[in-house]
Formats: structure tokens, sequence, C-alpha cells
């Protein structure tokens, strides 16, 4: 009778303990670094935030959020990536291809959500889309750049030259680059391009293109879109049309984009988050891309249009997801 009244204590002072070790369990730490700030990234980041918070994870209590931007750096990039490895975090969020480059440099233990990374096998991030044979994994914003530079001739039929300004030194808009001067071959138009290798260097870089083209077309580069207001400002000056990859960036001025939904592609890559929390290894989940159009806007901004003085057919606006008239957003 002895021993088992010993027995029963021991097993409640095994559940309190268990209970008190669950109670004071320490939250989730993750770092979440981006290479600059621009609509674009903050969405996929916010939507990554909202997704693990819809899952249960309650920022402050359940998970801490170490938020970093490079700056465009990519040398603050490694700083970064270094500091996280250092705190020993979690889990690492990278928000662009620099950054989860800088990343992976850093750091191959671990797990690397990469987010807004648009070929991970090109940027040397992956050994494959099904497999990436290390600790990375996540989504990719592979985004539709044939469809993108055929809205060109949709909106000026007339039109001969497109101009694109990009950043030879980001893996992912190399990429995009060769998409755009195919589909720019294949439509009969003649591509312009000009290179950047800082922010500052945009607003030049788009004066340039002033007289020579009757488009601009650009993709998703961290440089380009961090400075897109002064692509924007020369564009309502000289009458040029500007579309861009990224849908969000058409409410600031741009003229029209078929892109994608970055805060719906944060919450994306939140899903595998929580499956490699749960203990799953990263190389055992293939990164995913966007492939369900209704993941993807086509969205026109109407004011722009009557700046650059051009009209818009009642067959684009129709086609459109959202269109921005007079200020307002109409749409989905």
């Amino acid at each position: 009778m002895k021993n088992l009244s010993v027995l029963l204590l021991v097993l409640i002072l095994l559940i309190i303990g268990g209970i008190s070790s669950f109670v004071s369990a320490d939250p989730l730490v993750i770092g979440i670094t981006q290479i600059v700030e621009h609509p674009a990234i903050d969405a996929a980041r916010d939507g990554f935030i909202e997704g693990l918070e819809e899952a249960g994870f309650k920022a402050g209590e359940d998970v801490v959020y170490d938020l970093q931007n490079a700056q465009g750096d990519f040398n603050n990039a490694i700083s970064i990536a270094q500091k996280f490895k250092d705190d020993k975090v979690d889990l690492i969020v990278a928000i662009s291809t620099p950054s989860a480059q800088a990343a992976l440099q850093v750091n191959q233990e671990i797990p690397i959500i990469i987010n807004a990374v648009t070929d991970p096998v090109a940027a040397n991030l992956a050994k494959s889309w099904e497999s990436s044979g290390n600790n990375v994994t996540g989504m990719s914003d592979a985004a539709p750049n044939k469809q993108q530079v055929e809205l060109i001739p949709r909106f000026l039929p007339e039109a001969k030259n497109v101009g694109t300004i990009y950043n030879a030194g980001e893996a992912n808009s190399v990429v995009q680059i060769e998409v755009a001067k195919a589909a720019c071959k294949e439509l009969g138009l003649n591509l312009i391009e000009v290179s950047v290798s800082n922010s500052s260097e945009v607003l030049m870089a788009a004066q340039s293109l002033a007289g020579r083209v009757e488009a601009i077309y650009i993709v998703t580069d961290n440089t380009v879109v961090s400075a897109l207001e002064s692509v924007i400002n020369v564009c309502n000056q000289e009458k040029i049309a500007l579309i861009v990859a990224d849908p969000s960036s058409v409410d600031k001025g741009a003229l029209a984009s078929y892109g994608i939904d970055y805060f719906s592609l944060g919450k994306r890559s939140a899903e595998i988050a929580l499956k490699v929390i749960k203990g799953v290894k990263p190389s055992d989940i293939p990164i995913q891309t966007i492939t369900d159009p209704n993941d993807l806007q086509f969205v026109v901004n109407l004011d722009t249009a009557k700046i650059i003085g051009i009209s818009v057919s009642e067959e684009i606006i129709k086609a459109a997801d959202k269109i921005i008239k007079d200020g307002k957003v109409q749409g989905d």
C-alpha cells in the first residue's frame, strides 16, 4: 500500500511538472528578413504573420517575430542572417531572392522558409523544385511575365518599343527579363534594357527611356520597385504606359498589372511553415508556385490612363479584377 502511495505521488508530480512545463514553454522565435521595403514584400510579410495567427500563433504570446530589413544592401542581409543564427531562432523567413541567398549562405541548419523568390533553382537555393536538398522550402513568386508583356499591345496596339529597368545583380530579375525578351520578340516588340545597381539610379534610368519607348515594363525587381515612384513620375510626364509585374504597384500609379496577390502568397508560405514547425524536414516539402489563375489579379488604373492620354476599351475594363478610378478601387 505504501509503494502504491509513493507511485501515485510520483505520477502526480510528473503530471504537475508536465503542465508547468507546457504553460511556461517559450514562444516560437521567427526571424523575418526582407531585402527592402516595398508593397509586394511588405504584403508577403504581413500575409505570413496573419497566416500563422489564423493557425493559433498569437504574436507576443505563442510566437515572437524579429523583423529585419536590409535596406537594399546584401551585406546587411548577411549580417541579419548571422544575427538570426547567433540568436538561434527557431525559423527564418526570407522574403526576396537576395535575403534567401544570404540566409542560406550563413546558415545550413535552421529551417528557411523562402517567399517572393522567382526561381530558387537558378538562384542556387535548391537542387530542384521537388526537393531543395537542404534546409530550404517555401513559395516562389514566379510571375506570368509573358502574359504581362502581352498587356502592352492590348493597351497600345501601335507600340513598337518597350523599355525595362532592372538590377542585373538580382538573379530573380535576370530570369524574368529573359522571359520578357522572348515575349517581346514573339509580339514584334523591341525591348530596350537599362540596368541599375541601386535605387538611386532608377530615376536616371527611367529618364533615359523617355522619347525612345511607348511603354515600360517592370518585373518584380526589388531595387527598381523600391524606387518605383521615380518611374511613375517619368511615365506620367512623358505619357508612357507603365506595365508592372506587381499588382499592388498599380495603386501607386502604374497603368496595369496581371500578377500575384502577395498577401495571399505570404499566407501560403505560412501553411508551409506550419509543416516545418510540426517537424517535417524542409527538403521533404516541394517549393510551390502560384498556378491557379484565381490567385492572380488583373488590375487597371483608369486615372493613370487619363493622365497619359490613352483610352481603355470596355473589353479590358470588364476583364479586370480591380479598377482604380477617381482614386477609388472598384472590384474584389
